[in-house]
């Protein structure tokens, strides 16, 4: 677990807000989600023999001796509080939250025992044409945060319980005649969990899934017109992806369509959005059976991709745009100067400095905080009413302005002047 610095702060709030901005736009709205929940919760929902069940959750015994665990994904909360608030019986749901899950994993580039998720869910819809939305509203968020050409779309369909199942018996039948040669993991898993031995990268693993059943064969109807009709409507609206049929989800309340974007450029952490159907998942914890679909965005890994893509370089980092000296005789009058510039222009990044020194040490200071402009308050300037503008990055020359004035000058200026250093 680790502290986000205040440097790195302004590349957060971006990525938020641009995720909240988008999300807003295709007519999402927030929720807020406990972090804690009961451990039975995601017993129910992830499933028993999933490794985030088995070995990752933070779960600890309360004061009252109920079971409860640090939330280690999203979706599972959503669906409760959705079920327990009535939002399930009344229209179509689209939610987004946002915030920290936990999981006790080996801590690497990418991968924290505390890191930070983008979630969004839609309930009551069962055709592909959401599938789709929702996909082509990542294919935007990428374009609008400049990564696009770094991501790819890996599609899947995991069909229905009823074909996922008929799957599920030709896999199980295929491995057990090579259960010597699959690694610790798939053989554990044959038993348990066999559709994520598709996942495994095991090298000699994957050379005896090269002759495994297809789970492309053994859908039913439903399966294959919803995934047809996915496909159709992506290709429409020029989505570029790639149907990976070794694509699974780590958690067993999926089904239908399952889709990754993957980088490159992110070492082995390779995936920044992943998601899916879930519609058996809301009935499996006691509602009514309601259609769903959604995804989840890992933050860190989302601002490593900025970084390594140059797309950081273009975030506001929030810098003052001026920073107002005061000589020390009149340094009483430094703040409701300060407060008249702040009505002036509203959205002023001023910063007023504080703790005394000379001019010359003040303006040094100035400089270090990366403001675009100096405003002076010496003996004359407040006798006049005026301040005196100095350029801390431009080779210009230094100006006194009336305080009216200055302010006209700052709300000009200081839009122009903000910029990523």
């Amino acid at each position: 677990m680790n502290d986000i610095l205040p440097e790195e702060t302004p590349a957060w709030r971006f990525l938020e807000a641009t995720l909240a901005d988008l999300l807003t736009e295709y007519g999402y709205r927030e929720i807020r989600l406990p972090l804690l929940e009961s451990t039975e919760l995601f017993r129910r929902s992830i499933g028993e023999v999933t490794d985030i069940v088995e070995k990752e959750m933070y779960t600890f015994a309360d004061r009252n001796g109920d079971s409860v665990t640090l939330r280690p994904e999203g979706t599972a909360g959503c669906v409760r509080a959705a079920a327990q608030h009535g939002l399930l019986r009344e229209s179509v749901q689209r939610l987004w939250y946002r915030g920290p899950m936990f999981r006790h994993e080996r801590p690497q580039k990418g991968r924290l025992r505390q890191f930070h998720q983008f979630g969004a869910e839609v309930f009551g819809l069962p055709g592909p044409d959401i599938d789709a939305e929702m996909l082509a509203m990542t294919d935007r968020l990428w374009r609008r945060l400049g990564i696009h050409d770094a991501l790819e779309l890996e599609l899947n369909s995991l069909g229905t319980p009823e074909s996922r199942a008929a799957y599920r018996a030709a896999l199980v039948a295929y491995l057990s005649e090579y259960r010597a040669e699959l690694d610790e993991d798939s053989q554990r898993r044959l038993d348990t969990n066999p559709l994520r031995i598709l996942d495994s990268k095991a090298e000699r693993t994957q050379v005896l899934l090269a002759d495994a059943p297809a789970l492309a064969d053994h859908y039913d109807d439903e399966s294959r017109r919803h995934f047809a009709g996915l496909r159709e409507r992506l290709d429409t609206a020029g989505v570029r992806y790639r149907i990976n049929p070794r694509l699974v989800r780590g958690l067993d309340y999926y089904g239908k369509t399952v889709f990754e974007w993957t980088s490159d450029r992110l070492g082995a952490q390779a995936t920044a959005c992943a998601g899916g159907r879930f519609d058996g998942l809301i009935e499996q914890l006691g509602d009514r059976p309601t259609p769903a679909i959604g995804f989840g965005i890992g933050l860190e890994r989302l601002l490593l991709l900025l970084q390594a893509t140059g797309g950081a370089e273009s975030v506001d980092r929030g810098l003052p745009d001026a920073y107002l000296v005061a000589a020390d005789a009149v340094a009483a009058t430094a703040l409701p100067v300060a407060e008249r510039l702040r009505d002036a222009v509203p959205d002023l990044r001023l910063q007023c400095h504080c703790g005394g020194g000379s001019l010359k040490s003040q303006l040094k200071r100035a400089d270090r905080s990366g403001a675009a402009f100096a405003l002076i308050l010496g003996e004359e300037e407040a006798g006049s009413g005026s301040l005196t503008l100095k350029y801390l990055r431009e080779d210009r020359p230094q100006q006194r302005l009336a305080l009216e004035e200055a302010a006209a000058v700052l709300g000009r200026e200081c839009a122009a002047a903000r910029r990523c250093v």
